[in-house]
């Protein structure tokens, strides 16, 4: 995790509630006998920008299951809405420049694809960034677990969507729900009220645009694969 850049600190927190919705305990399902989420901090700690990477967690039950591993985890309060909520938690109190929000579901996660999102942040007028992929296809247009997004000419989000009609096919990237954030931003964007349109859509970077935060767009071809449903992981598992 050597960085040349002396005075910015870069932290990956990865967001680590037990019940998901859709899939409960998805955090803790094993693959190749680990826990999904100790496949994301280890792929996360190969990156060459994060000087830390931290699990935040909130159940006794996911510190148990992960204690073996020694990974570096901090206690969250359990009702935080959001896994950005979570991170706020943890990042409000620590040193840190620049923190990444890396989805604990994201188990064949690029550590490429972290470093060209902390490079966003070379330029000072970025105050949130996120990924997007040019690897997309029809299955994806017509499913609403998978985000699809358009940038402007600049490289900046214009809009995050999960359905879209049949004629409004092409034009659109994959989202990858990794996000930076320089500290300020990210304690001033969970300060804000949820928007209508987020509500709406159930996207939470559409309160960042309809806040005037503008998102930086990070463009790569890594073929995004995180797991919403059992079903993503038993396609994963059946592609290795």
């Amino acid at each position: 995790m050597d960085r040349k850049e002396e005075l910015i600190v870069v932290i990956g927190i990865i967001p680590a509630r037990l019940q998901s919705i859709r899939f409960p305990n998805k955090i803790l399902t094993p693959i190749d006998e680990k826990p999904m989420v100790m496949h994301v901090y280890d792929r996360a700690r190969k990156s060459e920008k994060l000087d830390d990477v931290i699990i935040a967690i909130d159940s006794n039950e996911t510190e148990d299951a992960l204690k073996q591993y020694k990974p570096n985890i901090v206690m969250t309060h359990p009702d935080h809405p959001s896994g950005t909520d979570r991170v706020a938690e943890v990042a409000k109190d620590i040193d840190v420049d620049i923190i990444l929000n890396i989805q604990g579901d994201e188990p064949m996660l690029d550590p490429i694809i972290i470093d060209e999102l902390v490079s966003c942040f070379d330029d000072e007028l970025v105050e949130m960034a996120t990924i997007g992929s040019r690897v997309i296809d029809n299955s994806d247009y017509l499913n609403p677990n998978s985000v699809k997004m358009m940038i402007n000419e600049n490289g900046f989000a214009t809009s995050f969507s999960r359905e879209i009609k049949d004629y409004q096919i092409g034009g659109y990237y994959h989202h990858v729900g990794i996000y930076g954030y320089r500290k300020d931003t990210l304690l001033r964007f969970t300060s804000l009220n949820q928007s209508v349109n987020e509500k709406n859509s159930n996207l939470e970077q559409l309160r960042a645009l309809d806040n005037g935060i503008p998102i930086k767009v990070a463009m790569t071809d890594y073929p995004h694969r995180g797991i919403d449903t059992k079903e993503d992981l038993q396609y994963i598992q059946s592609t290795k």
